[in-house]
């Protein structure tokens, strides 16, 4: 499984890739949406883990231009938010909806999931 991990948070979202990474889930991360498209440019991810409230680009935003780019791909929102608008908007456009602080083996878990056809 190939995945793109995109959140403003560096720390957390680098820590994710390096646990993914230990337990054979190849992972690239970025730390914007921009960064995010130019990975995706480069590389097809069989899923993309997308905060959602990010500056410039939100994480729904993101999505919508990632699906012109790679329509198969599937997609995750996290947040550390959790309020109820958050929840609809991105219950509404991806397969899953996570709040942080995530725990690994279920964000793998889940991630399995939505890969599955």
């Amino acid at each position: 499984m190939r995945v793109l991990l995109v959140d403003d948070e560096e720390e957390l979202v680098t820590a994710l890739a390096e646990r993914l990474s230990y337990r054979g889930i190849e992972a690239d991360w970025s730390p914007s949406g921009n960064w995010a498209l130019e990975l995706a440019k480069e590389t097809a991810y069989d899923v993309a883990v997308l905060d959602v409230k990010m500056p410039n680009i939100s994480g729904i935003e993101l999505k919508k231009r990632l699906e012109k780019m790679r329509p198969d791909m599937k997609y995750i929102f996290l947040t550390g938010h959790g309020s109820e608008e958050d929840f609809r908007a991105g219950s509404a456009e991806a397969s899953s909806y996570m709040v942080k602080p995530l725990d690994i083996d279920t964000l793998i878990a889940t991630m399995r999931q939505v890969v599955q056809p």
